[in-house]
This record gives structure tokens, C-alpha cells and sequence, in this order.
């Protein structure tokens, strides 16, 4: 286990032409990515499209999808169906499931994507806990309506996504412990410490925690805003019993 905190921001992202084969540019960046983590992510990103842009329809037929719509305002298609989407929403695309982003908007849209393998095959409920199967779904408003749990429509390890707002001079704490966690600055500034780090927090700044970490944010004068994932790992006991 190790006690490191992957940070990033957006300020410099690549230039895409035809993401998932569609027409124009995006921009993007990666925050975070499975290397020096130890759960099960593919990778943590933030993409942005131009008044009209498209990020093209595609089949996720290996892994799932968590999209957190930060600025702007689009038009998600899933399986065919189309949903309008606007900063604050979430989508979660599920194994199977077909989806692409427009934006229908007159200003730039930005969205996270946590991408994270499916589990194979879809893990079984008690016929208690039987539902009906919902590969992919648009929650309107995270901030009002989160926290959320994600097994609600993915297989893989992702639990639970919500946005936390921290009055001024506030602190939080997240041990990894069990878990990982991912958190994307929304608004207002802060500070994060961990054991041997300190590092200042603004919009578009990213904290991935891996397994065995731990770190405390603060809210500055004006508070401070963000997103949070959490992510499942088994711990090296809960491994070796699995295997």
C-alpha cells in the first residue's frame, strides 16, 4: 500500500479531432489512470466539446461509463433514445449499452468520464433484491439528488458518486481503506494534506487516493465544492480469499 496522491488539473489538454469517429475537435485530459492504483479503474477524464460538437455513438461492450456534466448543456443518446443533459447531471452507461454526447448548447460543454471495467457476467441478487435490468440512466441534478449508488446500474467496483460542498474554513477527511477515491474541484479553493504533501485546490483540480492513503481537504475563505467517487478494492486478505 502507499501513501500517494495523484493530482492533475485540466489547464493543458490535447486536442482530439473526431473523437469516436465523429466530425471536429475536443479537448481532453487525463487525471488519473490504473497505474499506481490498485482498484479497478480504467481512467479518470475530462472532456470538452465546441457549441455543436459531437463525441461520436459507441458500443461499450467491455467496460462502463460514469459521466458528471459539469458546464453547459447537450443532448446524451442511449441505446437510440435521446436525453437532454445540462451541468449538474450525471449518466451512468452500463455493459451493452451504445451512448454519444452533442452539445446543443451555444456555449462550450465539459463533462468527467470514469471509465471502469465491467464484471462478467452481471453479479446475481436474492429474488428479494431482483429488479428489473437498467443498463444505463441520466440522474437529473447530483447535487440535490446524490449521493448515488452505482451498483443501482454498473457491475463493476464504482459505489457511490456525489458533489459535497464545504462551508468556509471547513475540513473532510477520506482514508482508503477498503476504497479509492477520485475528487474534481468544482468551485471555490482549498487546500489538501496528506501525511508528507500539501497541495492548493481550485476549480479543475483532481485528487485520486489510492489504497491505503488518506488526505483532508479544507475549504478556503469562499468554501469549496466538489465532485466524489469512491471506488471498491478488496483489501490484500479479502484477495487472497477471493483467489
Amino acid at each position: 500500500m502507499r501513501d500517494a496522491l495523484v493530482v492533475a488539473d485540466v489547464h493543458a489538454p490535447a486536442v482530439v479531432h473526431g473523437v469516436h469517429d465523429s466530425d471536429g475537435i475536443s479537448r481532453w485530459s487525463c487525471l488519473a489512470r490504473r497505474t499506481g492504483l490498485y482498484g479497478g479503474w480504467e481512467a479518470v477524464e475530462w472532456a470538452w466539446l465546441p457549441p455543436g460538437g459531437v463525441s461520436g455513438e459507441h458500443l461499450h461492450s467491455r467496460t462502463e461509463e460514469l459521466y458528471f456534466l459539469l458546464r453547459g448543456r447537450g443532448e446524451i443518446h442511449l441505446d437510440g433514445v435521446a436525453h437532454p443533459v445540462r451541468a449538474g447531471d450525471a449518466v451512468l452507461t452500463g455493459i451493452g449499452s451504445r451512448h454519444a454526447l452533442h452539445n446543443t448548447g451555444q456555449r462550450p460543454l465539459s463533462w468527467l468520464v470514469v471509465e471502469l471495467p465491467a464484471v462478467f457476467p452481471r453479479p446475481r441478487r436474492s429474488p428479494e433484491e431482483e429488479e428489473p435490468s437498467v443498463n444505463s440512466i441520466v440522474v437529473r441534478d447530483l447535487r440535490a439528488h446524490g449521493p448515488l449508488d452505482a451498483q443501482s446500474v454498473l457491475t463493476g467496483p464504482l459505489r457511490t458518486i456525489r458533489v459535497q460542498d464545504l462551508p468556509p474554513h471547513a475540513g473532510v477527511e477520506f482514508a482508503a481503506r477498503g476504497t479509492e477515491h477520485t475528487v474534481f474541484v468544482l468551485s471555490g479553493t482549498g487546500v489538501a494534506r496528506t501525511a508528507d504533501r500539501e497541495v492548493r485546490l481550485a476549480s479543475g483540480t483532481a485528487l485520486t487516493l489510492p489504497l491505503g492513503g488518506a488526505v483532508r481537504l479544507w475549504a478556503g475563505d469562499g468554501g469549496l465544492e466538489f465532485f466524489h467517487a469512491v471506488l471498491d478494492v478488496p483489501l490484500p486478505d479479502e484477495r487472497r480469499l477471493a483467489a
